[in-house]
Formats: C-alpha cells, sequence, structure tokens
C-alpha cells in the first residue's frame, strides 16, 4: 500500500505534471493507494469536489487509527519542534498515520521531510 497526501491528491486531480502524480496514477491504477484519516476529511472539506473525485475517494481504504495513536502523535511532534522545526499538526496526524502502518507517503509537501528526519517516515514523490 501507498499512503497518497492531499498535496499530491490536488496535483493529480488538476492534471499537473510530477512525478507525485505519476505515483498517484499508478498506486490508483494498480489499487495500491490508500489515504490517512486527514487526507480523507482535507479533501472531502472541499464543497466544491467533483463528484468524480468525491466517488474515487470513497473507493479508497483510509488507514485506520491504532490505539496509542494520539500519543504517539503528540511525542512525534514534540520531537520535532524540540529540534526547532516546524511541525503542522495535520501533517503530525497524517504522517503518524502512515507510520502507524508501515506504509510510504506520496506528497510534494516538503514539511514531511521533518517527520520522516525525526519518526523514520518513508516519502516518495
Amino acid at each position: 500500500m501507498i499512503a497518497l497526501d492531499t498535496s499530491s491528491l490536488i496535483a493529480f486531480f488538476a492534471g499537473e505534471p510530477g512525478t507525485d502524480v505519476d505515483l498517484v496514477d499508478r498506486a490508483l491504477a494498480d489499487r495500491r493507494a490508500c489515504l490517512p484519516p486527514v487526507v480523507l476529511t482535507e479533501m472531502t472539506s472541499d464543497p466544491k469536489l467533483p463528484k468524480r473525485v468525491a466517488e474515487i475517494l470513497e473507493g479508497l481504504p483510509v488507514l485506520e487509527l491504532e490505539n496509542g495513536y494520539w500519543r504517539r502523535v503528540g511525542k512525534l511532534r514534540a520531537a520535532v519542534l524540540a529540534r526547532g522545526m516546524k511541525a503542522y499538526l495535520a501533517d503530525a496526524l497524517i504522517a503518524q498515520s502512515c507510520l502507524d502502518h508501515d506504509v510510504p507517503l506520496v506528497t510534494r509537501d516538503t514539511d514531511f521531510v521533518r517527520f520522516a528526519k525525526v519518526g523514520g517516515l518513508k516519502l516518495v514523490g
């Protein structure tokens, strides 16, 4: 499985070029794509979300929250912040979902590099 981030999904649905977009396309075609819960929330929060996109998102598996998730998110975010780096809450939530399920994240958002360095998040794209 490969988790898809909001940034890469938006680029994919907008028809933008990029390695991450190619990975999203391949993961969807191979039925290997999954969504962290926060990504599903971010994507479906768009009141103008096209029906076709909503249907695609509905068909994707969502990473379930594991017991102790909220504590691990706090510890991960604290570890990043302790190193003097930014750690947005939504990014920490996404990163921990991927870490808990040992799945890489396809993203074009460079903020996730901090979670890779500090927490071992696997990034692709």
